[in-house]
C-alpha cells in the first residue's frame, strides 16, 4: 500500500511542481526519492547486491541511459535551429509561406511542417528544434500569442503522425517485434484516425488562439528573439533545402541506422544550411555554441525525468499497477489501450508503455485470438495519449527549453490536443476495428 502511495503520490508530485516551474533537475530526483523512500527502496548501491534497486542506481542509470542515446541529435538538432533562424533561412522560408496561403493559415504551416519531418523519420525532439525558428517568425508576422507555439508544434508531430501506419517513429515499431506485424498494420484505421485527429486538433488549436486574440492577447517580442525583418533574407527555396536534406538523409539511412541515421542528417542539415546560406549569417559560430547550450538544457531536463521513470519501474507497486492493467476485463483492445496508456503516463514517455506492456499484452492476446493488426494500431495510438503529461520529456523540452514558455501558460493547449485528441482517436479505432473494419 505504501509502494502505490508512493508512486501515485510521487508522479502526482512531479506534475504538480512541474506545473509550478520548478527546474527539473531538482524536481526529478526529489520526486523519485519520495517514491523510493515510502517503496522502502534502498537509497545507495553500496546497501544492496550487485545488480539489485536502489534509488541512485536507477535514476543515474536513467538518466545517463537517456543522455547517451540521444546527446547527440539533440546536440544537432539544435544547433541546426540555431543555424536556421541565425541565417534568416528560417525567415525566408516563413514569409514565403505567409505569402502563398496567407497570415491567416500561418499555424497551419507550423503544423504541417512538423507533421511532414516526423513522418519522414526525423526525431520528435530534433522536429521542434528545427521548425521553433520558423514557427516564431510566423506568429511575429501573424501576431498570435507565442504561448501557443509549443501546442502547434507538439500537434505537428506527437498525434496524427507519430502512431500512423507507415510512421517511421518507434511508437510505430515497438509492437512489430512483439506482434509480428508490419508497420503498416490497421492501416485502414489509422488512416481515418489520423485524418480525424488532424481536422478535429487543428479545429480546436484555432479556437483556443482566437479566443486568446479576441481577449486582447498578441505577440511579446523578446530581446533574444531574432530580429531579421530589416535585414536581406535568402531565397526561401535555399532557405528549404537544408530541411529537406535532413528529411531525404534520414528517410535514406533511417532502414540501416535507425535513430543514428539523425546525426548524418542533422549535420547535413547544419551543413547545407552554412554553404547554402553563408553570406547572410550574423554569426555562424555564436548561432553554434548557443545551440549547444541550449541542447544541454533540453536533454538535462528530458533525463531528469526519465530517471524518475527508472525508480518508479523498479518498485513493487509499479508491477501490482502493470498486473492490473494487463487484467482489465472485456474487449482486449480496450484492456490494451488503458495498459499502455497509464503506463506511459507513469513512465512519461510512450514508446516505454509499449516496451513494459507488450511483452505482457502479446503473447495473452495473441493465444486469445485477438487480431494482431487491430492490437498494433489500437497500442501505437494509445501510447501517444496519457504519455504526454506535464512530465513528459518531449513537453518539458518544447515547451520550456525550446519554447522559453512556463507550463502555466502553454501546458492548456498542449495537454489538450496531445492527450485528449490521442484519446479520442484511440476510442474511434477501437470502435472501427470492432466494427470489423481492417480485420
Amino acid at each position: 500500500m505504501l509502494s502505490m502511495i508512493g508512486l501515485i503520490g510521487g508522479l502526482a508530485l512531479l506534475i504538480f511542481l512541474t506545473m509550478k516551474g520548478m527546474n527539473l533537475l531538482v524536481a526529478g530526483p526529489l520526486c523519485a526519492l519520495f517514491v523510493a523512500v515510502l517503496s522502502g527502496m534502498p537509497l545507495f548501491p553500496q546497501l544492496v547486491g550487485e545488480g539489485e534497486a536502489n534509488f541512485v542506481g536507477n535514476y543515474m542509470t536513467g538518466f545517463s541511459s537517456f543522455v547517451t542515446s540521444w546527446y547527440l541529435m539533440f546536440l544537432l538538432g539544435a544547433i541546426f535551429g540555431k543555424v536556421m533562424e541565425d541565417s534568416g533561412a528560417a525567415d525566408s522560408v516563413s514569409q514565403w509561406i505567409v505569402s502563398k496561403i496567407g497570415m491567416k493559415r500561418a499555424v497551419l504551416a507550423i503544423v504541417i511542417a512538423c507533421a511532414v519531418l516526423t513522418y519522414g523519420g526525423v526525431s520528435l525532439f530534433v522536429v521542434a528544434f528545427s521548425v521553433y525558428p520558423m514557427a516564431i517568425s510566423l506568429f511575429r508576422q501573424a501576431d498570435l500569442p507565442r504561448r501557443f507555439i509549443p501546442a502547434a508544434l507538439a500537434f505537428g508531430s506527437v498525434t496524427f503522425t507519430m502512431t500512423s501506419a507507415g510512421s517511421p517513429e518507434i511508437q510505430n515499431w515497438i509492437p512489430i517485434e512483439f506482434l509480428g506485424t508490419t508497420p503498416y498494420a490497421g492501416w485502414e484505421v489509422s488512416l481515418i484516425v489520423a485524418i480525424f485527429m488532424m481536422i478535429f486538433g487543428y479545429w480546436w488549436l484555432k479556437r483556443m488562439i482566437s479566443k486568446a486574440v479576441g481577449k486582447g492577447e498578441r505577440f511579446e517580442a523578446r530581446d533574444n528573439d531574432p530580429q531579421n525583418e530589416n535585414r536581406d533574407l535568402p531565397n526561401p527555396f535555399l532557405g528549404m533545402l537544408p530541411l529537406l536534406v535532413v528529411l531525404i538523409i534520414s528517410f535514406i539511412f533511417h532502414d540501416s541506422l535507425k535513430q543514428s541515421a539523425l546525426i548524418i542528417a542533422l549535420l547535413g542539415g547544419v551543413i547545407a544550411t552554412y554553404l547554402l546560406n553563408r553570406k547572410y549569417f550574423k554569426s555562424f559560430w555564436n548561432a553554434v555554441s548557443e545551440g549547444t547550450m541550449g541542447a544541454l538544457i533540453a536533454i538535462g531536463n528530458t533525463a531528469a525525468v526519465v530517471g524518475f521513470g527508472g525508480v518508479a519501474k523498479a518498485v513493487p507497486a509499479f508491477e501490482a499497477a502493470v498486473n492490473a492493467m494487463t487484467s482489465i476485463p472485456g474487449s482486449p483492445l480496450i484492456g490494451g489501450a488503458i495498459a499502455v496508456s497509464v503506463i506511459a503516463g507513469i513512465t512519461g514517455s510512450s514508446s516505454g508503455g509499449q516496451a513494459i506492456a507488450l511483452p505482457l499484452l502479446a503473447p495473452h492476446y495473441l493465444d486469445m485470438g485477438v487480431n494482431a493488426e487491430a492490437l498494433h494500431r489500437t497500442i501505437s495510438i494509445s501510447s501517444g495519449a496519457l504519455d504526454s503529461l506535464p512530465h513528459n520529456g518531449y513537453v518539458v523540452t518544447t515547451v520550456r527549453a525550446i519554447c522559453g514558455e512556463s507550463h502555466q501558460a502553454a501546458y492548456g493547449a498542449v495537454g489538450a490536443l496531445t492527450v485528449i485528441v490521442p484519446a479520442l482517436g484511440t476510442i474511434l479505432a477501437i470502435i472501427l476495428f470492432s466494427l470489423g473494419l481492417g480485420i
